[in-house]
């Protein structure tokens, strides 16, 4: 029996837009409402949310197969990619990716030798069935899914060599942190973040990557549906309960 496939990577690569959501508030049942909602992928952030290990094990459990769950680590860590995709994430979110030999070992914390250094525990692990999945070994490696954020300067001046290399299936451009970067912290419609913006997913997709990016503000969503993005985040499960909320108290 193989690994299961990834849905989510093969569907990057037939240039449909997937439309996603982010989840930050480290609660399953929030993951397991979002996941009924119908969004095609949804982030379990481990950058910024309160998440450790057992909350995203949480949360990918009660995800399920209803939607894609693609799971954001702190950083590069390779000790973290590896448990992340142990338990059970296939698609794994890098952000602050800023080179070429950075993307490189990210690819290879990603994948079992020889073709990266990915630790080899699957008899142990969620993502093997914990050994049911008699051929995962062999097969997990074609359905995992590498996703680097690019948000700064430096990431963007790196972008044409993180493009070339093999491993890498899709490259999501960071607005806020670009918009810190380039002088305009907390704008990142600013004109000149979006033009950076704009040409960095036409260089993604021009060579041949899927391109992601997140935004709340649903013309500039629509632009980047438009434009072909191939992952797109449409908001967040805070912003969405808070706008709720807010304007239910306003009503009364």
């Amino acid at each position: 029996m193989p690994a299961p496939v990834n849905r989510f990577k093969a569907r990057l690569k037939s240039g449909e837009t997937q439309i996603g959501l982010w989840v930050s508030m480290g609660d399953a049942s929030v993951a397991e409402l979002a996941a009924h909602c119908g969004f095609d992928w949804l982030v379990i952030d481990g950058e910024h949310g309160p998440n450790g290990l057992r909350d995203i094990l949480a949360q990918l459990r009660a995800v399920g197969d209803r939607s894609h769950p693609v799971v954001r680590v702190r950083d590069d860590t390779r000790a973290e990619i590896k448990q992340m995709l142990d338990i059970g994430a296939q698609t794994i979110l890098v952000p602050m990716i800023e080179s070429t030999a950075q993307a490189r070992e990210a690819v290879r914390s990603m994948l079992y030798p020889p073709q990266g250094v990915r630790g080899v525990g699957a008899a142990l692990a969620r993502a093997s069935g914990y050994g049911a999945i008699s051929d995962y070994l062999a097969t997990a490696n074609e359905q995992v899914c590498l996703l680097l954020q690019v948000e700064s300067r430096a990431g963007l001046a790196a972008l044409d060599g993180i493009l070339a290399l093999e491993g890498v299936d899709g490259v999501f451009i960071g607005p806020a942190d670009l918009a810190a970067d380039m002088g305009h912290r907390g704008n990142p419609g600013a004109a000149e973040v979006q033009a950076a913006v704009t040409d960095a997913l036409t260089r993604i997709r021009v060579a041949g990557k899927a391109a992601g990016i997140l935004t709340s503000d649903g013309a500039l969503a629509r632009s980047y549906a438009a434009m072909g993005v191939e992952f797109l985040a449409v908001g967040s499960d805070v912003g969405t309960l808070r706008a709720g909320l807010t304007a239910l108290r306003k009503a009364f």
